[in-house]
């Protein structure tokens, strides 16, 4: 995140008194709807203040405008944060930050958000919820506010793989009205500077076990005459790779582990058929060993790439350490998997060895039965990838022996 979120002092004056809720819009150049938007989150605090006893404040992240935002935004009563680094999700980030409150509500600054929704939003996080999401597909889209595909092909799509991929029960995702408390934020470690930010508050919430909750939220077509700063393709695919990049499971563990079994299970008929336990010709043949060979090895780097990866969420704080692994910690460090990797390199040496002894004795004829140079071929990459991941999983672990940290 940018130097100058960093540095900007947040903190509240002597004479001022801490707000309980902040209402956070990212803002660029949004002269057009500020007054609006300004309004109705002015509205839904008095609200909030009626029904929930809370008071509140409005910060504007200003990302970079140009069209004299921040003065009227200043003139309107709300505070403004400056927010040098570009992108929707910075923005937010920056404001949230800045956010004095102790619940944060956000929502776009184009007027196709109710702030007054938010009053619901923040009384879920009142009754112990860490993350409140709108549902704009329960509470109601007007006509023209989403577009077509938007609505029925990519939002869809988009949540259908996030909870298959992360469980988090929610079903409209990318709401981009929602509230959390200053709590969450922080432990959330968001970084997604572009529209993925929507999914990533998403994910990361899910994978520390907040609990979210969700209430309708409508959606209405925004005030502004420009075209909107979204570009479907573009943020969708912003989005997509965002999922696949916080699932080390669907990208690197199920691959890997489905290309193991495969191999092993063509390696497992070929040698049974190799030994005369299966009569019968081996229906693989030569071609598919070595297929096998493939398979085996990039099944065995996909899974300890799941395990990097999952290390990595994990020492980052976003990532709870999965029970299996917590409860095995003790093999999971370098020496164990230093010795396995040796172990393996040995056995491929001797049975390499066997090999070409066999050639030899051969008077150096082509093998008649290629499987046993491919098994001890494919042993020994297995080896010296367990030997290369041990290390990898080491520096993960901050050049730690212990790769699992259970303290």
């Amino acid at each position: 995140m940018s130097e100058a979120i960093q540095s900007q002092e947040f903190s509240v004056g002597p004479d001022q008194e801490r707000p309980d809720v902040t209402i956070v819009m990212p803002c660029l150049n949004e002269l057009d709807s500020l007054p609006h938007c300004i309004g109705n989150a002015l509205e839904a605090l008095a609200r909030m203040s009626s029904e929930l006893g809370l008071s509140g404040e409005i910060v504007i992240a200003d990302n970079g405008s140009t069209d004299g935002s921040q003065a009227l935004a200043t003139e309107l009563g709300a505070r403004v944060v400056p927010v040098e680094e570009k992108g929707y999700g910075a923005a937010l980030i920056g404001g949230c930050r800045g956010a004095w409150g102790r619940y944060i509500v956000m929502g776009d600054c184009d007027g196709s958000y109710n702030f007054t929704e938010g009053v619901a939003m923040v009384a879920k996080l009142q009754d112990g919820h860490d993350v409140c999401m709108g549902n704009r597909f329960r509470g109601g889209i007007s006509a023209g506010a989403m577009p077509w595909k938007n609505r029925h092909i990519g939002n869809p799509a988009l949540t259908g793989i996030l909870n298959l991929f992360f469980r988090t029960g929610m079903g409209d995702a990318h709401c981009g009205l929602r509230a959390l408390t200053k709590d969450a934020f922080n432990r959330l470690r968001l970084t997604g500077s572009g529209m993925e930010f929507a999914s990533e508050m998403v994910i990361k919430a899910s994978l520390l076990k907040l609990d979210m909750v969700e209430v309708p939220a409508t959606l209405s077509p925004d005030l502004r005459d420009r075209e909107p700063h979204l570009r479907p393709w573009r943020d969708g695919w912003r989005h997509l790779r965002y999922l696949f990049m916080l699932s080390p499971t669907w990208v690197f563990g199920l691959p890997g582990a489905a290309a193991l079994v495969a191999a092993l299970a063509i390696f497992f008929y070929s040698t049974m058929t190799y030994v005369g336990a299966l009569s019968g010709p081996n229906v693989f043949g030569v071609s598919w060993n070595i297929v096998a060979g493939f398979m085996a090895t990039c099944g065995h780097l996909g899974l300890i790439m799941a395990l990097a990866a999952h290390f990595h969420g994990v020492r980052n704080g976003y990532r709870i350490l999965r029970p299996v692994i917590r409860n095995h910690s003790r093999w999971f460090t370098l020496e164990r998997m230093l010795l396995s990797g040796l172990v393996m390199l040995a056995g491929s040496a001797i049975g390499l060895a066997a090999v070409a002894y066999q050639w030899i004795d051969a008077s150096f004829g082509a093998l008649e039965n290629p499987l046993p140079l491919v098994i001890f071929a494919t042993l020994g990459g297995i080896g010296v990838q367990t030997i290369i991941g041990g290390f990898l999983l080491s520096i993960i672990a901050g050049n730690e022996s212990q790769f699992a940290s259970v303290d």
